[in-house]
């Protein structure tokens, strides 16, 4: 480790095959706390690069525990979190209003580390279980069209280092790795990134993937689509920005969709909106993150279509139904 921190002290940057060999050094426990600590402080000092990137990814992916659902038809939306933000739990909500549209949903998750609460936080909190039973996950997967996976639960690396981060308390290399070692390798990826020149890099990453993926970031700072404000779309199609009246919104405070403080009260805010007691705002930026998933499973359908599909499953209940059945 010292010829590593020695590395980063001059600036250097390694390679691909460098950045694996050290994350997965790290996952093997080859490492002790301060020096994973220390590693993790430096390199936090500067910008990281795509071969680093791209290694940490590839250490992570060969270290994680394989996951089958017997299809790969299924979409994942996770940010990297980061944002600071402590918006509601939008992406999640958005996972089951995809569900109870009638596609498959396999959600990649973890406790909040930089935010107070992560997806895994409010998940349990509500009464779920975390498994990485494999049969379990296909039966929830086929019952509740989606499935929890909680990462230190598919991978040693993530769980080594969870009590560091969270003694940390802030947004690491980490976080950019999240979205991108769903165990299950999903076909589909909605990813929101909480900076621009990060959403560059995902952006040049996926190309090589062959998914068909959906890269956000609102120019205002949040990891997800926040409808306060544009957003920045990195697809399959190519890049763009899109403006709220192009979708007919009008920009939203940011304490609209504020709520994520605690998990007690972002878990209340989570079964509101599933209940149909959301407030418009909660509603409208749940339904366009899930509108947005779904059109990046289905393409050529327009985003009106698509969040018309969403809307019907949050009315009728079915995101609800989804959701009432993965916690049973």
């Amino acid at each position: 480790m010292k010829n590593i921190l020695n590395h980063l002290f001059d600036y250097k940057t390694f390679s691909r095959g460098e950045a694996k060999e050290i994350l997965s050094s790290i996952s093997l426990g080859k490492y002790n706390t301060q020096e994973i600590t220390a590693f993790i402080t430096a390199f936090r000092m500067r910008k990281i690069t795509v071969d680093e990137l791209q290694g940490f990814r590839d250490a992570m992916l060969d270290l994680a525990i394989p996951v089958d659902l017997g299809t790969n038809e299924i979409i994942d939306l996770c940010g990297t979190g980061g944002d600071g933000k402590d918006t509601f739990n939008i992406s999640t909500l958005a996972s089951f209003v995809v569900a109870g549209a009638g596609y498959k949903v396999a959600k990649h998750g973890n406790y909040g580390v930089s935010s107070s609460c992560g997806s895994s936080n409010v998940f349990e909190y509500l009464g779920g279980r975390f498994t990485n039973n494999i049969e379990l996950l296909k039966h929830q997967l086929d019952q509740a069209g989606i499935c929890f996976l909680h990462a230190p639960l598919f991978n040693e690396g993530m769980k080594r280092v969870a009590p560091i981060r969270k003694e940390l308390g802030v947004k690491t290399f980490f976080n950019m790795l999240g979205p991108m070692i769903n165990p299950a390798k999903p076909k589909f990826q909605v990813t929101g990134v909480f900076d621009l020149e990060l959403a560059r890099l995902y952006a040049y990453l996926y190309q090589d993937t062959g998914s068909n993926y959906t890269i956000i970031h609102s120019l205002d700072g949040y990891d997800e689509i926040s409808l306060t404000g544009a957003f920045k779309v990195y697809s399959n199609k190519g890049e763009s920005v899109v403006q709220l009246e192009d979708l007919g919104f009008e920009p939203l405070s940011p304490k609209d969709i504020e709520g994520g403080n605690t998990v007690a009260s972002s878990a209340q805010i989570f079964i509101n909106v599933l209940n149909g007691e959301g407030t418009q705002a909660q509603n409208n930026v749940v339904l366009t993150n899930a509108a947005t998933a779904i059109q990046t499973i289905q393409p050529y359908k327009s985003f009106a279509d698509c969040y018309y599909e969403a809307e019907e499953s949050l009315l009728r209940k079915n995101a609800l139904q989804s959701f009432n059945t993965l916690i049973s």
